[in-house]
């Protein structure tokens, strides 16, 4: 026999026992281990688990949201926004008050502007406090919104009204506030598309130079210069988008977006939004199932800035707050 020939069939039956287990094991399915189903059943649980902390999250979120909409002070109660001209001027519900406002005693007192400073000096100091203190006589000069700074609150009408000096444009105005508006004791509740985990994304951020501003324009047409620290970065379906940020002084990342449901689903002018600035990473959290109207969605004596064009996002955002429900009587 030649040698290739003995060669080939000893090396044959040594490969016979080897086939068979292989066969024997392939025709022996014995399926997952116990180890391997527990393993399985708790990675499932987990991610319930996970599933479950974020929706309530979210839940926890607009809850929070509604609360603080419907507060005696709230976005709901404003009843007026009053420009102030230099000088003297009286306020009151009266016909004849320079200043006439929707609610309150015919004359509440004087305000004066005087160059960039604001003083009321009440008619009648027992029926008036400030920030909660009741009013002496004489005038005080009110603290205003500019720069971020805690407004002083002048109430008056057994404390459920008051009134707050805001600045827009160089331009002051009273922001007047009542806890029995028909808007806030009319109020019926707050809409949103369902949660949906495929609206939250990470994001990078990408930060402009120091002291970069970008020009908002309110409700108003107010055009004024905002600090823009950076921009966010998504992306959808494996396209990128980019909203541009606002910093308003408390650490985070503002947003004011337009998207392809504004006007249909959701309000028309914007939604809000806020995300977290990022650590070492560069990345944040868009979650877009935490957006919400403005304030200008309920109440027209608000002065809610508007998107800039770069924040007008070519796509559906079907998540977050809708667009608010008519009034009854509507």
């Amino acid at each position: 026999m030649p040698d290739a020939v003995f060669t080939a069939r000893r090396a044959l039956r040594a490969t016979l026992p080897l086939l068979a287990l292989a066969l024997m094991a392939g025709c022996r399915d014995e399926g997952p281990s116990a180890a391997q189903i527990e393993a399985e059943a708790a990675r499932e649980r987990a991610v319930a688990e996970a599933a479950a902390r974020y929706e309530r999250a979210i839940v926890d979120a607009r809850e929070r949201r509604l609360q603080n909409l419907q507060k005696p002070d709230g976005w709901l109660s404003l009843v007026g926004l009053h420009w102030l001209e230099e000088g003297n001027s009286f306020v009151g519900s009266g016909p004849t008050r320079g200043v006439r406002l929707a609610v309150g005693p015919d004359e509440l007192g004087l305000i004066s502007v005087d160059g960039g400073s604001v003083r009321f000096r009440p008619s009648d100091p027992a029926g008036v406090s400030f920030d909660g203190v009741p009013a002496g006589r004489g005038s005080r000069e009110l603290v205003t919104d500019a720069d971020g700074a805690n407004p002083t609150v002048v109430g008056f009408n057994q404390g459920d009204a008051s009134f707050i000096v805001i600045e827009r444009g160089g331009r002051f105005a009273l922001r007047v506030r009542d806890a029995l508006a028909p808007t806030r004791s009319g109020f019926t509740g707050l809409d949103y598309f369902a949660i949906d985990p495929a609206f939250r994304f990470e994001a990078r951020f990408e930060p402009h130079p120091p002291g970069q501003t970008i020009g908002i324009v309110n409700v108003l047409g107010i055009d004024e210069a905002r600090p823009n620290p950076g921009a966010v970065v998504f992306t959808k379906d494996g396209v990128a988008h980019r909203l541009e940020a606002v910093d308003e002084g408390d650490g985070r990342l503002f947003l004011i977006f337009a998207d392809r449901t504004s006007g249909h689903e959701t309000y028309p002018a914007a939604r809000f939004l806020y995300a977290e600035r990022p650590g070492s990473t560069g990345l944040t959290v868009v979650d877009f199932n935490l957006a919400y109207n403005p304030p200008c969605a309920f109440t027209a004596f608000s002065t809610c800035p508007l998107p800039p064009l770069s924040n007008r996002l070519d796509l559906r955002i079907t998540a977050g707050e809708k667009k608010p429900r008519r009034p009854e009587s509507d």
